[in-house]
């Protein structure tokens, strides 16, 4: 299947049909081609998809995959015709429409998840979260600490900043990170700065192997690099976050999205009912 192509077509930024479509094909043991189509909001636009969906269907020989989230009837009807060659996955039709008739109402058919953002108080608080989390990157500091709902620790480069920021992007939680540094090792205790808090904290570990070779990439041929470096700071990391009763979990073969979810359930669960 690499030489297929899938389209996520959507009248707003594309997300949600690629986020869903991405969920769906990686139950298969495929790497197709992607092609993003957002604002497709108009017949004209439709249209010049449909060609390129047409076009690609003939230059492979097969049917491309296209996950479709519009709105507007006339809009989506291009690509729902039989004019269209690819394999078409209505989200609407197929989730809306029954919601339509359980409800018992009509849906407002708005366009785009981020129409009224700028009104949203949870678009704000989103916004709020992400620079906590900027500010408190890498213990860059501790001020206002008190008002993180994680704190994430763990040796360096264990994936800590990008899972703070995932949690401020998409759940509005503000995440502070910590790196625990051999200074730590020695004093064989957590941060002074975290002494507090650790009923907020929760850790990230990794294997030694792969954190060599993500801080080889950074810093080739380095102490802080070499394999048994990595292996005495993942060693030192794991004692001391079982020592100060600390969950952990390693993110050597997580993703970000399965890291995050845990983090929620174990430190923020009503993060988890909205």
């Amino acid at each position: 299947m690499p030489n297929r192509t899938v389209f996520f077509v959507s009248d707003g930024t594309g997300i949600t049909a690629e986020t869903f479509g991405n969920s769906i094909l990686a139950q298969f043991p495929a790497r197709p081609r992607h092609v993003r189509r957002p604002f497709i909001d108009s017949v004209d636009k439709a249209l010049g998809v449909l060609q390129e969906i047409n076009e690609a269907a003939d230059r492979e020989g097969k049917r491309p995959i296209v996950f479709v989230t519009l709105v507007n009837d006339e809009v989506r009807r291009v690509l729902t015709t039989e004019t269209c060659k690819g394999l078409v996955l209505d989200m609407f039709s197929t989730f809306v429409q029954p919601l339509e008739e359980e409800f018992g109402v009509k849906s407002n058919h708005r366009i785009g998840r981020f129409s009224d953002a700028a009104k949203s108080e949870e678009y704000h608080g989103r916004i709020d979260a992400i620079n906590f989390s900027l500010e408190h990157d890498d213990g860059q500091s501790s001020r206002n600490l008190e008002q993180a709902d994680v704190v994430l620790v763990g040796v360096s480069r264990s994936g800590k900043t990008p899972t703070s920021l995932y949690l401020a992007m998409q759940h509005g939680v503000k995440a502070a990170n910590y790196p625990l540094i051999p200074e730590d090792f020695e004093r064989g205790r957590l941060p002074q700065a975290l002494a507090t808090y650790k009923s907020k904290c929760f850790g990230l570990s990794i294997n030694p192997q792969r954190l060599a070779q993500i801080r080889n990439e950074r810093r080739p041929g380095s102490k802080y690099a070499s394999l048994e470096n990595c292996r005495y700071e993942v060693l030192e990391a794991e004692l001391m976050m079982r020592k100060a009763g600390i969950a952990w979990l390693s993110s050597t073969h997580k993703s970000i999205e399965e890291i995050a979810t845990t983090i929620l359930r174990d430190i923020r669960p009503d993060r988890l009912i909205y």
